[in-house]
């Protein structure tokens, strides 16, 4: 027993703040280490106290510890009501989950944050959370747009899957790079380094995403195509966009009349395309999106998400085969490449993928949001390298020329980036020059996370859950006055035992959902 609370303790890397010790400090004088700190901390009279002050942050890998004075305002007359300073609370703070997405930072708050990201992207292709029901109807794709090739890597293909879940997947893979001797593409390349590769590569092999010749990959090519993709992707939604109104032009289709606010009137195109994309990390270190894109009607009201009419789903995938083959963009010059690299998406055979939305056929909307959900926690550890910010003091121990492949890829970004028009390139070195968003949605498509956010600050405070939308409106206003004290527990025993009862508490709610999904 005592193994497994052990085991659902986080890595303490990051235990700071003024006058903070890592462990407890006995009568004696001697630290003690995490087991004793942990005694020492549930023998004490007010544990069950503390225990439940941190449990909003029992889970978190680094919470934020704040100090200072929370004060009770009336909303109507502005009076000061009641105020709570945190020195009268268990630790003198107030602990707060670090709230990262990142699940190899921090895994509780990271699957808060792919729970969130679920409902959001779900709700956008089934309603709820303020999303009308009739989205369900719109027409709707599933996009994965990809990279060109920078140089050949290790690659893992299963040509037809017989596993029940791709999850624990152990179907046979196909050769890696399988040419005959005769073939001459088979020979070595100008280092001498093979181009054929008959491995069939395991899921966890970690020559997946490693170039067959480092010296031969283009890095400085993947960086800069890294760094744009954002760019790319404004430029394929709105090539969507024209796409879907010229149809809209071709089929005849009336322009819709709208009256803004301030009362000027427009005419806009009857139809409009909403989104929801994460992007993933690659093993071999490039960024590729994996989208949502839902087809709406325009109505005289602005804000309102109705269905289209006169266009369907085989209109919406054509547009999006049409921007993703035929956008691309050229980028300013560097010293090193006069004329620009040139960005565009992967082949279209290969690296465009378009797949239609079904409520019960193979590609659903509950899929889709949990495979998206899924990744929007994922960052550059699939690669090899740990994501943090970099400087000149430390960038030798993370970049060079003739190393890995991260940490050349990460060379390519510092020596690109001394160019002043592409320093942005050093500021995102540790994200291999990928400076964008990883889950982001146009306005109309659904919800926010603040939204999501407050719902479940509301249910925490009333315990009541879906009833929360019925309580009266609050009369008092919270103001915290508080400043950062710290990250990270105070003690490794205080981490053992919040993410102990953390880990407990997710145990019985998980046990309890299974009951309920058997009953029902």
């Amino acid at each position: 027993m005592a193994a497994d609370l052990i085991a659902v303790v986080p890595d303490q890397r990051t235990t700071t703040g003024p006058g903070l010790r890592p462990h407890r400090i006995s009568s004696s004088g001697s630290f003690l280490g995490r087991d004793e700190s942990a005694l020492l901390r549930a023998a004490g009279p007010d544990y069950f106290g503390w225990l439940e002050h941190v449990q909003a942050a029992a889970g978190c890998s680094h919470p934020i510890r704040l100090s200072g004075e929370i004060a009770t305002v009336d909303r109507a007359t502005g009076q000061l009501l009641t105020t709570t300073a945190t020195a009268d609370l268990p630790d003198g703070e107030i602990y707060k989950p670090c709230g990262n997405r990142r699940h190899a930072v921090c895994p509780s708050c990271a699957r808060t944050y792919q729970r969130d990201a679920y409902q959001l992207l779900r709700a956008g292709l089934a309603g709820g959370k303020g999303i009308p029901d009739t989205v369900a109807g719109h027409p709707a794709v599933f996009v994965t747009l990809t990279a060109p090739s920078f140089g050949t890597v290790h690659t893992r293909a299963v040509k037809r899957h017989t596993c029940a879940g791709r999850r624990r997947c152990d179907c046979r893979a196909e050769p890696c790079h399988p040419r005959r001797a005769t073939d001459p593409t088979a020979r070595p390349c100008e280092h001498g380094q093979p181009t054929v590769c008959w491995a069939r590569h395991e899921d966890d092999d970690p020559r997946l995403g490693q170039p067959l010749c480092l010296d031969c990959h283009d890095y400085a090519g993947q960086v800069v195509w890294n760094h744009s993709a954002p760019e790319l992707w404004r430029r394929t939604s709105e090539g969507i966009r024209k796409r879907l109104h010229a149809r809209a032009r071709q089929l005849g289709l009336p322009p819709v009349v709208q009256v803004t606010d301030s009362g000027t009137v427009r005419r806009v195109a009857p139809v409009k395309p909403s989104f929801g994309k994460v992007a993933e990390m690659q093993r071999r270190a490039v960024v590729h999106y994996h989208a949502i894109i839902r087809l709406d009607g325009v109505d005289v009201d602005p804000d309102a998400i109705v269905p289209p009419v006169g266009l369907g789903v085989d209109d919406l995938a054509a547009a999006v085969k049409h921007a993703a083959a035929t956008v691309a963009f050229t980028t300013r010059p560097h010293p090193t490449n006069p004329a620009g690299w040139h960005i565009t998406w992967g082949d279209p055979d290969k690296g465009i993928d378009v797949r239609t939305i079904t409520a019960d056929g193979e590609v659903t909307d509950g899929k889709v949001a949990g495979y998206l959900a899924k990744y929007a926690t994922k960052s550059t550890e699939a690669t090899g390298h740990v994501s943090r910010r970099l400087d000149s003091d430390v960038i030798d121990l993370y970049a060079n020329e003739h190393g890995t492949h991260p940490e050349r890829l990460i060379d390519a970004c510092w020596t690109i980036g001394q160019h002043r028009d592409w320093q942005m390139l050093r500021r995102w070195a540790h994200m291999l020059g990928f400076g964008g968003h990883f889950l982001t949605k146009s306005r109309r498509y659904s919800v926010t996370f603040r939204i999501l956010r407050d719902a479940r600050i509301i249910w925490r405070r009333t315990e009541l859950g879906h009833e929360y939308a019925e309580q009266p409106e609050e009369t008092t206003l919270i103001i915290g006055l508080l400043s950062y004290a710290g990250s990270g527990w105070r003690t490794t025993g205080d981490a053992l035992l919040a993410n102990t009862a953390a880990a407990m508490a997710r145990e019985r709610r998980e046990t309890a959902r299974e009951e309920f999904a058997a009953v029902a």
